[in-house]
């Protein structure tokens, strides 16, 4: 059984890093200790962490596309180099986002998600996140509003059966005419019923919430705005404790006063950093296809031709760096990558650098840039290229 040492790390023990080391033995963390209490352990082979930041590998439950490659486009070489792209920016796992399409169109995705599941380049598949098409023409944001409709249970029914156990979250508009039924379909399938693109009033959303519902996507985007008398879909997602909600932290889709806001509001046990990432992440600025509009990317922000914004080129590394920068601690920001999302997801062994838990690690340096990502004990990435699997 071969072991690996790494070691000279910072380690997110209390409020500040403290140095230490972390002992992996086939995939799995066997042990974790600081410096200043514990002597280091041997192993067949050790990595020097050169004093950078050792986090847990992050968990993106929310991204449809990266460098040049849109999921939706019908082909597994997407899913994988969404992959490849997730790995780079020190994500370990994902959750395959689909827009809203024809059913056709949804089905492929599924098909190819399927088949990649199990030899993934890089970042690890965690499941299948459904955005739409049961959503509010009213709120669409940059959903195609010719795939919208109502909540179809049949329909649902007969994807989940083409998919298994792969849809992990289904995000619709609860007060459509069978909204409600299906968040109830959904709980009773244990798959994560989440809203967004949604105009619930205040009512709607406690009806929803009180069924079944438990997740709020890109939480304050694509849903009715706070009114002091119309608190809408937000405020009742702040009353309720169990209600988990995703944030775009890019600098574009929340104001840095609002992403403090979620934290005071859900804390970092319930607030999930996420990117919504299209296709153009990691491409620079230009014109791309999504969706079945044409989205033109400027100074990193993709609008469609109306002005309207349609996801976001954000990293996790990034979205974690603008976290932290806007005030937030970094033990409390780590863990809405990496904890936050494992814990909602169900992947017990995720998001954590503790004895028994996956070795899927991610070392940073002060300035957030990815030096390497390991997934389960193998190295998937490395920014100078010189370190291999072992």
């Amino acid at each position: 059984m071969s072991t690996l040492l790494i070691r000279k790390v910072r380690l997110l023990y209390d409020e500040e890093p403290k140095l230490g080391w972390v002992l992996i033995q086939d995939g799995h963390i066997e042990s974790v200790g600081l410096n200043e209490e514990s002597p280091l352990p041997t192993a067949d082979s050790e990595i020097d962490g050169q004093g950078h930041l050792l986090i847990p590998g992050m968990i993106d439950v929310h991204i449809h596309g990266a460098e040049g490659f849109d999921m939706m486009d019908g082909t597994i070489q997407s899913v994988e180099a969404v992959s490849n792209a997730c790995a780079r920016t020190g994500c370990t796992s994902f959750v395959a986002t689909s827009v809203s399409s024809s059913l056709e169109d949804l089905l492929k995705i599924i098909s190819n998600v399927s088949e990649t599941v199990g030899r993934e380049p890089g970042a690890r598949i965690a499941g299948m996140h459904i955005e739409g098409p049961y959503l509010n023409v009213k709120r669409k944001g940059m959903q195609n509003e010719q795939y919208l409709r109502h909540p179809h249970l049949e329909e649902m029914e007969f994807i989940i059966n083409k998919a298994g156990s792969l849809i992990k979250m289904v995000t619709l508009a609860p007060e459509l005419t069978g909204g409600l039924e299906m968040i109830s379909f959904l709980k009773e399938c244990g798959i994560i019923a989440a809203i967004a693109h949604s105009d619930a009033t205040y009512e709607e959303a406690k009806q929803a919430f009180g069924v079944g519902a438990s997740h709020v996507t890109h939480c304050f985007n694509g849903m009715r705005p706070i009114h002091h008398r119309d608190p809408g879909l937000i405020l009742a997602a702040f009353e309720e404790a169990s209600v988990s909600v995703q944030a775009i932290v890019d600098d574009v889709h929340l104001h840095p006063a609002i992403v403090r806001l979620l934290y005071r509001e859900k804390g970092s046990e319930k607030m999930v950093l996420i990117t919504d990432a299209l296709q153009a992440m990691g491409m620079g600025d230009g014109t791309y296809s999504f969706g079945g509009h044409q989205v033109h990317v400027s100074q990193g922000v993709a609008k469609l031709t109306d002005g309207t914004l349609a996801s976001s080129t954000v990293t996790m590394n990034e979205a974690l760096a603008k976290t932290v920068k806007s005030g937030i601690p970094l033990r409390d920001a780590v863990r809405m990558a990496t904890e936050t999302p494992a814990n909602i997801l169900g992947l017990e062994n995720k998001g954590r650098i503790a004895p028994g838990a996956d070795a899927d690690l991610v070392l940073m340096n002060d300035r957030f840039e990815v030096v390497w990502t390991m997934i389960n004990g193998n190295m998937v990435y490395s920014r100078s290229g010189s370190l291999a699997k072992y």
